[in-house]
Formats: C-alpha cells, sequence, structure tokens
C-alpha cells in the first residue's frame, strides 16, 4: 500500500488551523504519563506523553509559555520532530475537538470494537502498542494476537510487519503512533483487507484527517470530569485512572 508519508500531520494541522487562531490555551500540563490542554472554549484534550531518556533537568530545547496564547501557535508542532512538543500539539488538537467528540457513540464494555469486525475465535489480530486489557479480551475469546511494542521490548518489527501484510485480519493500532511520527509506516505494511483502528486516548477522533489511510475506527477518550482527569494526570497516574472520570468513544469510517 503506497500513500504520502507524513501528510497525517499536514491534515490534522489545516482541520484545525482556523479554529486555533480564535481560541487560545488556557492551561497545559505535560504529567509523566499523559498530557493535558484545555482551551478557552472549554475543550479539554489529553494524550499519551511521550519522551525518551531522561538525560538532563529539561525536556525542552527553549522556553516558551503556551499558555494564554493563541492556539494555532500550540497546533504547529503537531509537524515538530520533538515528541514533547507533539504530545503537547496533540493533546490541543482533542482539546480543539472536544465538543464533536462528546457527541460521538460510547463503547463502555468494547463491544463496537468487536463486533464492528466480527473479531470472534480464531479471527487474527495484530497489536501495535501492548494493550493488556484488550488482549485478555481477545485471549478469552479465542482470537489469535500478534503483537509488537518497542517500548515494552516485545515482538521483531521486520517479522512483525510480515505478519500485518500477509496474515492479520484486523490491526489495533496504538495512537502513541502519531507521536513517534510511525502511524503512516505502520499502515503502508497492512496487507490488502486489514481492518484498522486507531485506540487509546490519545486518539483524535476526527475521521477526515485519516481520509487518506486504511483506517475503518477511531477509538478513543473523553473527558468528562475535568478537574478530577487533571489531577489524576498532575499526580502522574495513567489511563485506568483517567478513564474513571472520561467516556470511551468511538467512531466507524466504514
Amino acid at each position: 500500500m503506497r500513500f504520502p508519508m507524513m501528510e497525517l500531520d499536514e491534515k490534522i494541522y489545516r482541520f484545525f488551523e482556523n479554529r486555533g487562531r480564535d481560541v487560545t490555551v488556557e492551561y497545559l500540563n505535560l504529567g509523566l504519563g499523559y498530557t493535558a490542554v484545555t482551551t478557552s472554549d472549554g475543550g479539554i484534550g489529553i494524550a499519551y506523553t511521550c519522551f525518551g531518556a531522561k538525560e538532563s533537568c529539561s525536556f525542552m530545547n527553549s522556553y516558551y509559555d503556551f499558555e494564554g496564547r493563541p492556539a494555532v501557535e500550540l497546533l504547529e508542532k503537531i509537524k515538530s520532530t520533538h515528541p514533547l512538543e507533539r504530545t503537547m500539539a496533540l493533546a490541543l488538537v482533542n482539546a480543539l475537538n472536544y465538543e464533536y467528540a462528546l457527541s460521538l457513540p460510547e463503547d463502555k464494555e468494547n463491544r463496537a470494537l468487536f463486533e464492528s469486525f466480527g473479531i470472534g475465535e480464531k479471527t487474527r489480530v495484530a497489536m501495535v502498542g501492548y494493550f493488556a486489557p484488550i488482549a485478555g479480551m481477545l485471549g478469552k475469546m479465542g482470537a489469535l494476537l500478534e503483537v509488537i511494542d518497542i517500548s515494552k521490548k516485545i515482538g521483531h518489527q521486520a517479522d512483525f510487519y510480515d505478519r500485518l501484510e500477509n496474515w492479520a485480519q484486523v490491526a489495533f493500532i496504538t495512537s502513541t503512533s502519531i507521536l513517534n511520527s510511525t502511524t503512516e509506516d505502520i499502515l503502508r505494511h497492512a496487507g490488502k483487507g486489514v481492518k484498522t483502528v486507531m485506540l487509546g486516548p490519545s486518539t483524535p477522533m476526527i475521521g477526515e484527517v485519516f481520509s487518506h489511510l486504511p483506517v475503518h475506527m477511531l477509538a478513543g477518550t473523553v473527558p468528562l470530569e475535568k478537574e478530577k482527569v487533571l489531577k489524576a494526570i498532575r499526580h502522574g497516574f495513567g489511563t485506568r485512572e483517567i478513564q474513571r472520570f472520561s467516556r470511551k468513544s468511538y467512531l466507524a469510517l466504514f
């Protein structure tokens, strides 16, 4: 499968550029597990905090205060090569998309996620980024699972890509792949007919920005109790705690 690489970043930027000029960043918090951004129009968005090994007391190259500034200035960082800048920008994207994301249907028990693709016994599933709860559910259903997660040292890239292209029927892809700029490369290896899902709290629930890619569903997390979500992030908690104060939503693209 062939399509322009790095187009996703540009499409995300263009989709929100005008809105970003009318809205300001209210609050920005780079938590250890997740990052949160709130905006002047009442939006809140989160994204996985993506960074490498801690080599000094500073993770950023230069100081800039985005709070109180037009959101478009932070939105620009979705095209950055710096993982933390991309993290902040993706959290902002989810804040700018907050009202729309709230309108999407809920999938609390992951039923839409599994039933939409007919996942059951012997279904061949490739997973990019190890989601333990979903992997457990797949195991109970008798599905066959192939996983790669570089941060957890699970899987080998060449072998996984071969399985994604020639074996998988369904692919679950973590949206942290947007943060390390691997989404399009991963999907380039998806075999013909593979049904793909972008999932996780970082997921931007906007079908238009994925229109050039073989993505069939978006499954994300929309904060509901804002202050509790922000506190969980400040205190270094992760997905399980954040989802206590949020809703799991989905958007079918097929």
